[in-house]
């Protein structure tokens, strides 16, 4: 069959995170000890009373569908939730719910880019980004923001980087793959170049933002620079704090013209997200974060066992996590040292390859947009992460210098 794809399809490709998790997946099937660092996934569980709370909304029926921005009792519970744990105030008007935070940044290019329009994204960054602003039209700017600067975006290069056909900047905190945490100081800098170019809206990606290693509350450019919410999308969730990531509920804060345009678009895909999930969010911002510490506990415990585990290998860099799910690892000092094999690692994909085949699955840093590193998560077993690091410092003892 002749089948001819858009080009729009064209320019974006598969998940990398997807690709390796269903790699590693297929080699334990097959029998394999493989240790799957890949995924952003909590091991646990969604807290019982947001599970308890989705069962009694099947229970009175709340099955049907749901209004396109969302239901308003979850909106409310935003809206309450924004107040109370991130200090911003939004009208309800500028609240809306989608098909997980993946969807509400999708809408929001789909509503605002046209062919050209440039949407500057910090490099390392969460592959969705640039795909995202590819399949509508626009051109993703990278900025690359190496070890050396911690893998945060500096108010010099923002201001380098800004052209005419800038139309957006992403700032994500704490930062996946990166784990990098942004200072009031850093963030009134930045505030100041964005103060000098109106044209420009921010993409305020805080997921991750309960998932802070240094005690401190969620911190957002809003709360240092309150003036600029009226060009701000806070796009949050409930997959990473709760541990509900199959329940498929994001929810993005912004202005009324555009969560008006994103529920336009989201009205010719997908429609309302679901109404158990909606119930379930609505538990879950309403129900407080007496489970999180316990979590946080574990996520420390771990980053610092993995950290400690591979900052003395020969060959890596690591750059120690504020936050989030993983551990950046710069592994430039690897390449062109040889596999027992005889294989050569010519790049951050064939270390990731020799990982796999020494038993734990990793994902390249260029799906990040940033090479040679690769990704570890920490959203597993306590005892995985310890093993992981072992791994690892094992097969890099095995291998040999440059011919």
């Amino acid at each position: 069959m002749n089948l001819r794809l858009s080009r729009r399809v064209q320019r974006v490709s598969l998940s990398a995170n997807a690709a390796a998790k269903s790699r590693a997946t297929e080699l334990r099937e097959a029998g394999r000890d493989i240790l799957d660092l890949t995924t952003g996934e909590p091991d646990f569980d969604t807290p019982e009373h947001i599970k308890q709370a989705a069962c009694a909304a099947i229970a009175a029926g709340a099955t049907k569908y749901t209004p396109t921005p969302g239901v308003k009792a979850l909106r409310l519970a935003v809206q309450r939730k924004l107040q109370r744990e991130n200090r911003l105030d939004y009208p309800l008007a500028d609240i809306v719910i989608a098909n997980g935070a993946k969807q509400i940044i999708f809408n929001a290019f789909a509503a605002t880019l046209d062919d050209g329009d440039e949407v500057l994204v910090p490099t390392p960054y969460w592959p969705s980004f640039p795909d995202s602003v590819r399949f509508n039209g626009g051109e993703p700017v990278f900025i690359e923001c190496e070890l050396e600067q911690g893998c945060k975006l500096s108010a010099e290069q923002l201001q380098q980087h800004i052209g005419e056909r800038t139309r957006w900047l992403i700032l994500n905190g704490p930062g996946n793959p990166s784990g990098a945490v942004y200072s009031v100081a850093e963030l009134q800098a930045i505030a100041a170049v964005l103060r000098r170019h109106p044209q420009v809206l921010i993409l305020l990606d805080e997921l991750y933002e309960h998932i802070r290693f240094d005690g401190q509350p969620a911190q957002s450019l809003l709360n240092v620079a309150p003036d600029l919410q009226a060009r701000c999308l806070l796009v949050g969730g409930v997959s990473k704090t709760y541990a509900m990531t199959g329940w498929r509920i994001g929810f993005g804060a912004g202005p009324q013209v555009l969560t008006e345009a994103m529920t336009v678009v989201q009205s010719q895909s997908t429609s309302g997200a679901s109404s158990v999930g909606q119930a379930a969010a609505l538990a879950a911002f309403d129900g407080g974060l007496d489970f999180l510490p316990e979590q946080l506990a574990a996520y420390h415990w771990r980053r610092d066992l993995l950290v400690n585990a591979l900052r003395d290998i020969d060959g890596l860099e690591v750059l120690e996590p504020q936050g989030g799910f993983f551990v950046f690892v710069r592994c430039a000092g690897l390449l062109g040292r040889y596999r027992p094999d005889g294989v050569r690692l010519n790049n951050d994909a064939d270390v990731v390859a020799y990982l796999l085949d020494e038993g734990v699955a990793a994902v390249a840093g260029s799906a990040y947009g940033l090479s040679p590193w690769f990704r570890l998560s920490i959203a597993t077993a306590t005892d995985s992460v310890a093993e992981a690091g072992r791994r690892i410092a094992h097969a890099c003892r095995q291998l040999r210098g440059a011919a």
